[in-house]
């Protein structure tokens, strides 16, 4: 897409990734975007242009009610967005302009009626949002931070649960359930500055059924899967941490399924530069935890660590980053499992 060509979306920038890059605010009602000619502007409420010109400084604001009370008097009786587009279109001399595939067909069909020419473009509205940014690559590894924090939280309620009769997961001598885990996750996440929705912590068979939530009482010595996928509240991008885990001994039908799958996977990315091992490892099940950063007194970095399991043994990842290349060795002072 050229930089020249002109641009029309409307849509709300809380749902409408292209909305929210296009004028990085959040605003929850729908307004107009226009990039006429090279320059960005925007059609709102008027109870969002003070907050606009503070935080959209690279669009320029316009009242809504300004451009509708104009048309009115221009004998209009009713102006809609479809009204008040075609009027600045117009005023620029402007017939024609491209907008996403996803654009109201309802708004469309309008603004053909008003002689205005729309044409939705093929792939994304802006293609520059598949390189993303270093600025861009931050606020992502911060929402993966939060659901690094939904996860750890998860880690340390399963690895806390007493197992009681029928395998059944008891915290704080209450039966845990799928509902109770995910409150703790999604709290965990909202103390983080995240929201999360829809998380998953499916249990036995419902790991089976995709994008089922789970629901009732957790079992121990069967896999529960937990994926977790929060948006940050303050910049609108996505984190997304999927694990399966058991509490207690997997069954030696779950070790099947997980030799079969990812282990053969996480042998190979750890043959070569683990260090105080076996150059070959079978890492079984699952991780333990998320990575934990471990600072010196002084506040300094000390290492990141990331618990698993080894050919029964429990084994700590440490490394000065994060976390990819290290030292494996016994974590000497990390609880056994049950």
């Amino acid at each position: 897409m050229k930089s020249s060509e002109n641009l029309l979306m409307v849509a709300d920038s809380e749902h409408d990734a292209n909305m929210l890059y296009a004028v990085g605010m959040f605003v929850p009602d729908p307004f107009i975007y226009l990039r006429l000619r090279g320059r960005s502007s925007i059609v709102l409420s008027d109870l969002e242009i003070d907050r606009a010109r503070r935080d959209a400084p690279h669009c320029r604001p316009l009242p809504l009610s300004r451009c509708q009370d104009r048309l009115r008097k221009a004998g209009v009786k009713s102006p809609g967005h479809a009204q008040v587009i075609a009027s600045l279109l117009r005023e620029r001399r402007i017939r024609r302009v491209l907008v996403p595939p996803n654009f109201p067909l309802g708004l469309a069909d309008e603004l053909k009626r008003l002689r205005i020419a729309v044409r939705p473009t093929r792939g994304n509205f802006f293609p520059q949002r598949e390189q993303k940014t270093p600025a861009e690559v931050k606020k992502i590894s911060a929402a993966l931070m939060m659901a690094e924090v939904g996860m750890s939280e998860a880690m340390q309620v399963l690895r806390s649960a007493k197992i009681g009769r029928d395998r059944r997961l008891l915290h704080h001598n209450i039966p845990l359930t799928s509902e109770r885990l995910r409150a703790v996750i999604d709290t965990a996440i909202l103390q983080a500055g995240g929201l999360a929705a829809n998380t998953i912590v499916a249990g036995g068979k419902q790991g089976c059924d995709p994008h089922e939530r789970g629901f009732g009482p957790l079992r121990a010595q069967e896999p529960i899967i937990i994926d977790i996928f929060p948006r940050s509240q303050t910049t609108g991008y996505f984190g997304d941490i999927t694990r399966t885990v058991v509490r207690g001994r997997a069954s030696e039908a779950v070790r099947r399924l997980y030799r079969h799958g990812v282990a053969g996977a996480e042998d190979r990315r750890l043959t070569g530069f683990a260090q105080g091992c076996p150059r070959r490892m079978s890492i079984t099940p699952f991780w333990i935890t998320s990575p934990r950063k471990v600072t010196k007194p002084d506040g300094g970095l000390a290492a990141w660590k990331v618990f698993f399991t080894a050919r029964g043994t429990e084994w700590v990842w440490k490394s000065t980053k994060h976390p990819a290349w290290g030292n494996i060795r016994p974590a000497t002072s990390w609880p056994a499992r049950s």
